[in-house]
């Protein structure tokens, strides 16, 4: 039967089978529970119920949707100016816009677990994309005296969103186990800054070429169709599974928290820079007489493709970086992970510093720190993900990850965006480019306080990581080899997880 296991997610067998094959062998149990499954019917057939070949392509479609995802969430802040022109809106209200999408995404993403966990997920996140399509493409026909109804759909987004990003690693767990599995969630988390990237560039491109912002938000509907095409053709719902089996014990503690809150403070910083980043340099270059001011709907948006450009570059760099410069210390120092998550977050911190302060005198300057802090900030994606996976035992991992998402989110980037728009509006004297400019400028070194602020949380988690890891690793099952779940056995399900942003 070796033939018959591949790299996907393995099985539990079940109790009840334990008592009645008692004076069996454990591969003699395991083969009769993979014969009884069917999964001995076809040789070479995996017991997620899906050949490696087709995960291979599972796992494609699933990172194109995740990174469409994030291409829409911040096709908005590329055309920012345009928004605020066109409305006649003030920072403030212009923040509302990602918090609002961040409120409604945090809150109804266990909603969306806990039905991922009950059924189908593949037509759950049919049914989540095919709505959010629907509803970005509603929010591109917002009037002008309506910027209630554009913030009402770009709530609306957020459950499409949630839908997906709640349901999709789960997927890819089923799929994968050990090494392979992480791989592949690299490659899924890789979307992140790419997308993100990408939703400036096109946004700002379409919105030069048409001369009229909404034709930005009509990009992603028409590739999200082509999304739920793939998503019926191509993916296979896999049979659910956990990874290993374990009594019930609670988290660890000090560790988790510490790191939760650390990626918060990432949270709070990049959501801040992803909204307002454009916008500043916009306003510096008028600030210093490089561009004309933003006088009609249609708005130079130059700058939100240079910063689109620089985040697709600097999160690749950063995460591969991060991921590397982890894997090399940890054969030196066990504390390499949290240690690494610190350095990014503090030297990430005086590089912003720079970027927000010489953008007064230079913008080129200002770009060229803005990419080292992009870097340094980038480094922590995969890596915190890979800390809660071995600090938390595996039976309460979908609670760990429920609270990291709802805790870095509420903290982090759900207010963060709102927050800088209400502190620019505070310091604002006068409607003067200067004024616009420098409460802006002044209200975005928040960020540089709070960088700091999650470097010394990844610290203090350095202290306490070999000891939590340790404790998660007394009920960590050390076989690679699959356990199949037979037909009578109870169900099992695989813990709901999610992207951290």
């Amino acid at each position: 039967m070796a033939g018959t296991f591949c790299d996907s997610a393995p099985f539990f067998s079940d109790d009840d089978d334990d008592d009645e094959g008692a004076g069996e062998s454990e591969g003699g149990r395991r083969r009769r529970a993979a014969e009884e499954d069917g999964v001995g019917a076809a040789e070479g057939e995996c017991p997620s119920g899906v050949s490696p070949r087709r995960a291979g392509f599972i796992v494609a479609v699933l990172c194109y949707i995740n990174l469409l995802n994030y291409m829409d969430r911040f096709t908005v802040a590329g055309v920012l100016p345009d928004i605020e022109q066109f409305f006649g809106i003030a920072d403030g209200q212009s923040g509302l816009l990602q918090t609002v999408f961040i409120c409604s995404y945090m809150f109804l993403a266990p909603i969306f677990g806990y039905l991922g966990d009950r059924y189908n997920r593949k037509f759950i996140m049919c049914g989540g994309i095919t709505f959010w399509t629907l509803v970005t493409l509603a929010s591109s026909y917002t009037p002008k005296d309506y910027f209630w109804a554009l913030l009402l759909t770009r709530g609306l987004v957020g459950v499409g969103e949630a839908s997906y990003s709640t349901i999709a690693p789960t997927i890819i767990a089923d799929l994968f186990v050990n090494e392979k599995r992480t791989k592949m969630l690299s490659i899924f988390y890789f979307a992140i800054p790419v997308g993100s990237g990408l939703g400036y560039i096109v946004g700002s491109k379409v919105d030069d070429l048409e001369q009229d912002w909404h034709w930005a938000l009509r990009v992603t509907p028409a590739l999200g169709l082509v999304a739920v095409l793939l998503l019926l053709i191509v993916v296979k719902e896999p049979k659910r599974g956990a990874v290993e089996a374990r009594p019930e014990h609670s988290l660890n503690g000090r560790s988790f928290i510490l790191s939760t809150l650390g990626f918060t403070a990432v949270a709070f910083v990049t959501g801040s820079l992803a909204l307002w980043a454009p916008t500043f340099l916009l306003r510096a270059a008028v600030f210093t007489r490089e561009k004309a001011p933003c006088v009609s709907e249609n708005c130079d948006n130059s700058d939100s493709l240079y910063f689109g450009v620089i985040t697709c570059v600097t999160g690749f760099l950063g995460v591969a970086s991060g991921v590397a410069l982890s894997g090399w210390l940890r054969k030196r120092n066990p504390r390499a992970d949290p240690l690494v998550c610190a350095a990014g977050l503090l030297l990430a911190a005086p590089f912003l510093f720079l970027s927000i302060i010489c953008a007064q005198g230079s913008i080129i300057a200002t770009y060229v720190f803005i990419f080292f802090g992009e870097t340094f900030l980038s480094m922590n994606w995969a890596i915190v993900a890979d800390i809660l996976l071995y600090v938390v035992v595996p039976t309460r991992r979908s609670t760990a990850e429920a609270f990291q998402i709802v805790l870095s989110h509420l903290f982090g980037d759900a207010g963060s965006p709102y927050l800088i728009g209400v502190v620019s509006d505070a310091l604002r004297r006068s409607e003067s480019y200067l004024w616009q400019f420098r409460s802006l400028q002044i209200s975005l070194l928040l960020c540089c306080f709070v960088a700091v602020l999650g470097g010394a949380s990844f610290l203090a988690t350095a202290l306490f990581i070999e000891q939590d890891r340790d404790l998660a690793e007394q009920y960590t099952h050390s076989g690679d080899e699959p356990i199949v779940v037979p037909k009578r056995g109870r169900s099992t399900k695989v813990p709901v997880s999610s992207v951290l942003i």
